[in-house]
């Protein structure tokens, strides 16, 4: 129940906050007084302040629980060994983006990749709400062009590096120059840091037997961050929690480098392997598509980064069906977003038709673009470029684009299933 403005009530957060206690201690074998005087004592600060603070152990296991309930993401085989960074205590934008870097290190580990999220202070109170306004910590810049300069970079990241220029940073122009973190606290306005040269590690593309692939010059990052979703556990909610699994290959070679509004670099490849290209029956985008993602698989082990094959990460999914079933729990899944974007009839998940999606709590929820209202505030100051970033989202009403993600603001996200 909310009050008529739409704000959380007092009854509505405890509810929430005794089912989520219930299932996490119940999960953590701490049972009866225990339990009950954490109850107690939840509701006397809620009543008290309006609301509550999780301990440690809640916020650790409540974010696990996240991610195993994350109907989209098909790798939650490995949910119980997320490392949580219990990161409340950051006051500055200096203080978060240092608890980013080192997110990035730790998470990155060598190329041995971690899952880990860093969670910062809830958004309770809208002053000192924390927002990053990347959607990954590492992205690659966007350049839409000119009739004097041909588009260059990521698509995807064509409002952002817009809203990154007009702050003070500058890029190559290149197709894989790496964008700031910016950051904002409540109404303040937002600072970018650079991330410092060696932090990142990434991957040039080649190919086993293809000798020339290196010719196209494609590479990626090792590790995906997901920084611009809200984290809700028991009622409290955490707008600035980033978060990462490793890549599964179809989403860096099919989606990232393949799609016809990313990188859109299958073209280059059929031409490289001299496939025909003048009719859709020599299959060239089918055969450029395989050898593209064989690339990928091999490029990242052979640098030692992890990564997943969409074939075993399938049956890895399968895996986690059996584990959640044996303890007598329902798994959440969205069958649309489960299946690989390649060969997705030769996987167990293809004839799967008991996924439903069950709105599972805790769990991520998407949020609106941070950089929407700033932009177009900002917009008689801007150039060009960023007042075209504004028209565009603007048209989008500052929402996320893919048509799913605009259906519902409590929409999933997944780590290997990043648009």
């Amino acid at each position: 129940m909310e009050s008529t403005d739409g704000q959380q009530t007092h009854e509505d957060l405890i509810g929430q906050a005794e089912a989520f206690i219930t299932a996490c201690y119940a999960e953590l074998e701490k049972f009866g007084i225990e339990t009950d005087k954490r109850l107690a004592a939840i509701r006397s600060e809620v009543k008290l302040t309006g609301s509550y603070k999780h301990t440690g152990e809640e916020l650790a296991h409540g974010a696990k629980m996240a991610w195993r309930h994350n109907s989209r993401c098909i790798g939650r085989l490995f949910w119980h060994t997320l490392d949580v960074i219990d990161a409340r205590g950051a006051e500055t934008a200096e203080e978060v983006a240092e608890a980013l870097l080192r997110h990035i290190g730790h998470a990155n580990n060598g190329g041995r990749i971690r899952p880990v999220i860093t969670v910062f202070r809830s958004g309770g109170d809208p002053a000192t709400a924390i927002r990053i306004w990347n959607h990954q910590l590492i992205r690659y810049a966007g350049y839409p062009g000119d009739a004097g300069h041909p588009r260059a970079g990521d698509p995807a990241s064509d409002d952002f590096t817009a809203v990154c220029r007009n702050l003070g940073w500058q890029g190559t122009g290149g197709d894989f120059d790496i964008l700031p973190l910016v950051i904002s606290i409540g109404a303040g306005e937002p600072q970018w840091f650079p991330l410092p040269e060696g932090l990142v590690q990434e991957i040039p593309l080649s190919h086993p037997e293809i000798e020339r692939f290196t010719e196209l010059n494609l590479r990626w990052y090792s590790v995906p961050i997901v920084s611009d979703m809200l984290l809700e556990i028991g009622g409290i909610r955490y707008p600035a929690a980033p978060f990462n699994g490793w890549y599964m290959e179809t989403e860096i070679g099919s989606r990232n480098l393949g799609d016809t509004g990313r990188y859109n670099r299958l073209p280059a490849v059929a031409e490289l392997l001299g496939l025909d290209r003048s009719t859709n029956t020599s299959l060239w985008k089918d055969r450029a598509l395989l050898e593209l993602n064989r690339a990928v698989l091999h490029s990242y082990k052979q640098a030692g980064v992890s990564i997943v094959d969409h074939h075993t990460a399938a049956d890895q999914f399968v895996r986690f069906q059996e584990q959640e079933k044996q303890r007598g729990r329902e798994v959440s899944g969205k069958w649309g977003w489960l299946i690989p974007p390649m060969s997705p009839s030769s996987t167990p998940i293809w004839n799967d038709n008991t996924l439903k999606d069950l709105h599972l709590s805790p769990r991520f929820i998407y949020q609106q673009k941070a950089y929407a209202g700033w932009l177009e505030g900002a917009a008689d100051g801007l150039d060009g470029e960023a007042n075209a970033a504004v028209s565009r989202l603007e048209h989008a009403g500052g929402q996320p684009a893919d048509p799913d993600q605009r259906s519902t603001t409590d929409a999933l996200m997944c780590p290997f299933h990043h648009q």
